[in-house]
């Protein structure tokens, strides 16, 4: 993107801060008004005492003195402003950036988060907005000084000789020019260096995360290789934006010394001439040094800019996306929801996929009923769950809740109505009270008792040191399957939806743990539409009704009974020791 691009993306930040802006400038300026004083007070006294020494008394000096003590007095002010709170505006607009990041990242679907490392987005969401309160904060004063430097200057030098000081001005654009080559490579590598520095984070959580593997296999030394390889990559990239910086500072340097060299030589040869007096060329040569002050404080400030403006791209890039899961325009709030469910010719297929996981689907789920799907991995199980709360969306036909296509229900709205329960119990670092009362964050702590006693949790809660206080540690750690399988189921009585989805939610449990959670699942199904997965076909054989899954096609249906007098496929699992197995 466009530096001009980038700079229209992150104005409306600005906007929300445009009085501590005004003012941040107007400091701005005064910090610069003592600088561009300062040699015309001295050539105003340099010519006095030279030409009219009988004129040159203390009152003179202490007036003058007077005069820059004034403006270095406002300067101080001036400059405590533009360090605390203007660096406060740039802090506050990093915050709202990321904000809005994270904001949208909440709204991106199940697909986006398959296809992107979570490392990755986090690197997004942290490194690549560190720089943007520098870079709020000092590009508006950078380039509003240095405006200010080159217009006032021009007007100061011309006046004195406007032969060198057009030679002075050309030389500018012409080193802006050699400088830009030098500022795109820069810009390049730096945005290679925010790749990087993501993949890195990625590779750090997954080995991290995966710990136990890693040490369980003995694989520290591949993991470190690994690490390694794109450390070792990041140093690469980091030097290729150095050889570009230098090479900046040098074009930079070069110019320097060439507009100091014209003024050695033109600058004698017009004092030689009469045309340029004394006084006159000691605040010329005052005023170049302060132009090419403000033009090294512009070089040294280009890495953090070109960090800044690569931080607002990769910002851009996230804020581009756009969610394939979104309300329609005319989408309406769920009301009276009894959880009546029907798969009207569904057929769907992941978007890398070429084969269809559902083809012309169809089923029908009365309001209250206990619904059990079986069937071997890759039947279209889970699939078929995901699509009612519209994690993924039909690619024809439709799926209605009470007789309304869920494309048309707010997302939010849908969801509030449907309890999902899986496998992999996914519990936040906090309290198991925190825990529960994430499935209503307004309840009460007598809700989230009664909650933890309805899913059979309270017992072993109460025996806990810090009993609802207790710490659970990082995706609940310090607890037991068992435990964490029955604070989810908590969660969701507190919830209280009329939809049920029980994704294999035993299946990782041991006997016991699966008779205590079993029997809390049971609770918790009463007077909700419950639909359940499950591999072991001994925890659905009191269904109201077994879907019996093969080929992603409905191939039995019926009660348990019913399925076991037919004698067929579902007979066939379960005479096998009621398990289901992964067969073809």
């Amino acid at each position: 993107m466009k530096n001009i691009e980038l700079i229209k993306r992150i104005i409306p930040y600005f906007k929300r801060y445009k009085d501590i802006l005004i003012i941040d400038l107007i400091c701005a300026a005064f910090t610069t008004a003592a600088e561009m004083i300062l040699p015309l007070i001295l050539r105003h006294l340099t010519n006095v005492g030279l030409y009219s020494p009988e004129d040159l008394t203390m009152s003179l000096v202490f007036r003058l003195a007077f005069l820059f003590a004034a403006l270095k007095g406002i300067e101080l002010v001036a400059s405590y402003y533009m360090e605390n709170i203007g660096h406060m505006m740039g802090a506050k607009i990093e915050k709202d950036m990321r904000r809005d990041m994270y904001s949208h990242l909440q709204t991106m679907s199940d697909s986006f988060y398959n296809e992107t490392k979570i490392g990755v987005l986090m690197s997004r969401i942290t490194n690549d907005l560190f720089d943007i309160t520098e870079f709020a904060h000092h590009c508006p004063e950078e380039y509003f000084i240095g405006g200010i430097k080159i217009i006032f200057s021009f007007a100061i030098l011309s006046g004195i000789n406007i032969k060198m000081t057009l030679l002075i001005y050309l030389l500018i654009p012409i080193m802006i020019f050699f400088a830009s080559k030098y500022n795109r490579r820069m810009r390049r590598a730096q945005k290679a260096q925010r790749v990087n520095i993501g993949e890195l984070n990625s590779s750090i959580e997954e080995s991290l995360l995966g710990i136990k593997v890693v040490k369980s296999f003995a694989n520290e030394d591949l993991e470190s290789k690994k690490f390694n390889r794109e450390n070792s990559k990041f140093l690469s990239i980091k030097s290729v934006f150095y050889k570009a910086m230098a090479g900046f500072t040098v074009v930079t340097k070069l110019f320097d010394g060439l507009m100091y060299l014209s003024i050695l030589i033109t600058g004698g040869y017009f004092m030689i001439k009469g045309e340029v007096g004394a006084a006159d060329l000691i605040a010329y040569v005052m005023y170049v040094s302060s132009l090419l002050t403000t033009v090294r404080r512009i070089v040294e400030f280009t890495e953090q800019f070109q960090k800044g403006m690569t931080g607002i791209e990769r910002f851009s890039e996230i804020m581009d996306m756009k969610s394939d899961i979104v309300d329609s325009e005319d989408a309406v709030e769920l009301k009276g929801v009894k959880g009546k469910i029907n798969f009207v010719n569904v057929d769907f297929k992941y978007e890398m996929d070429n084969e269809y996981v559902l083809k012309d689907f169809n089923l029908s789920i009365n309001p209250g009923d206990n619904i059990a799907i079986v069937g071997p991995s890759g039947a279209g199980k889970t699939t078929l769950c995901n699509l009612i709360p519209r994690f993924y969306d039909v690619v024809s036909g439709e799926i209605l809740v009470e007789d309304i296509n869920v494309k048309d229900i707010k997302l939010k709205s849908l969801r509030d109505h449907i309890g999902i329960m899986q496998q992999d119990v996914y519990l936040f670092s906090g309290t198991i009270s925190d825990n529960i009362r994430y499935g209503r964050i307004d309840a009460t702590d007598e809700e989230v008792r009664e909650a933890a006693r309805l899913a059979g949790a309270e017992e072993f809660i109460e025996n806990l040191p810090e009993k609802y206080e207790t710490y659970v540690g990082e995706r609940g750690v310090k607890l037991s399957g068992g435990q964490k399988q029955r604070i989810s189921i908590a969660r969701v009585f507190l919830k209280n939806p009329p939809i049920l989805i029980l994704d294999e939610a035993t299946s990782a449990l041991d006997n016991k743990s699966e008779q205590i959670v079993q029997s809390s699942l049971e609770e918790l199904a009463k007077g909700r539409t419950t639909i359940t997965i499950a591999h072991r076909l001994t925890t659905v054989q009191n269904a109201d009704e077994i879907i019996v899954m093969k080929d992603r096609k409905i191939i039995e249906r019926g009660s348990h009974r019913e399925l076991m007098a037919k004698e067929g496929y579902y007979y066939d699992l379960y005479t096998k020791g009621g398990l289901l197995l992964n067969l073809n």
